[in-house]
């Protein structure tokens, strides 16, 4: 017997409007039962990049075949392919702009079609300004229902989804370069570089683009710096990430996403 899905949404559409709820009402028009999670609704506004990070961060908590509904979509209405991706553990439904290109990195899209069969849209006349609502709410609740991927529309090439393009994390036997990828609310500056190419290493870091040259000491915690004080650490996701000690790095540095950091192995000599 074929056992509901779990649906999750992530979106920039904040709480404040109707948006979250009306994609809820969609979800529940096709089956009330369907048990829903929000991930976010806070992403920043058409940040897809940030939507690549968190999604990529938290679709691994889920049980596996979860639907992830994922819509930061500055192209709505354009040619931008509507798609939902079949994973080895997910669905991934959304835009195809790059978003889904952080859980990518991480499982293997098995199969992938655009989201051109109407009968599976909430309307066969969609907004062409909320397709949150009215195309990828019902197709994932459709998904969580048990239809099948290729009844959802045309098979189109997995290699062929869009990719968005952040700096590679390149490692040397010095260190590693690579760059911030994600800001989150406490300031803390997350970048690119894993855990795993530091294990048994002493470390800092320093900031690529900085005129005076910021040298950031590592620590395990956050309290390991004295309050006020940089600190370098490994997050709870695994990636180097730069933080103040009761406050926030990136009002302190002015650094965004994609700023260049260089981290250094450092020896007893």
């Amino acid at each position: 017997m074929f056992k509901h899905r779990i649906i999750t949404l992530l979106t920039d559409f904040g709480l404040s409007d109707v948006y979250v709820g009306v994609m809820k009402g969609a979800i529940a028009q096709i089956n009330p039962q369907l048990k829903v999670i929000d991930i976010t609704h806070q992403i920043p506004s058409q940040n897809i990049a940030a939507a690549r990070f968190c999604l990529m961060t938290a679709f691994a908590y889920f049980p596996p075949e979860t639907v992830h509904v994922a819509v930061v979509d500055p192209g709505v209405g354009s040619k931008r392919r509507p798609v939902a991706i079949k994973c080895t553990n997910c669905f991934l439904v959304g835009p195809d702009n790059g978003l889904f290109s952080g859980v990518l990195s991480r499982e293997s899209a098995i199969a992938c079609v655009e989201l051109t069969n109407p009968k599976y849209w909430r309307t066969p006349q969609p907004s062409s300004t909320f397709h949150g609502r009215d195309i990828f709410a019902a197709a994932g609740a459709h998904l969580a229902n048990g239809v099948a991927l290729e009844d959802l529309g045309e098979a189109i090439d997995p290699a062929s989804l869009v990719e968005l393009e952040i700096p590679n994390c390149a490692v040397t036997a010095t260190g590693a370069a690579g760059c911030i990828q994600y800001v989150d609310r406490f300031g803390n500056l997350i970048t690119n570089i894993p855990n795993n190419c530091i294990i048994g290493n002493n470390w800092s870091l320093t900031i690529s683009n900085s005129s005076d040259g910021i040298r950031i000491a590592s620590g395990k915690t956050y309290s390991d710096s004295q309050p006020g004080d940089l600190i370098a650490i490994i997050g709870s996701d695994g990636w180097v990430e730069i933080a103040v000690n009761g406050g926030s790095a990136q009002s302190l540095l002015k650094l965004e996403c994609g700023a260049i950091v260089q981290l250094l192995f450092e020896t007893n000599n």
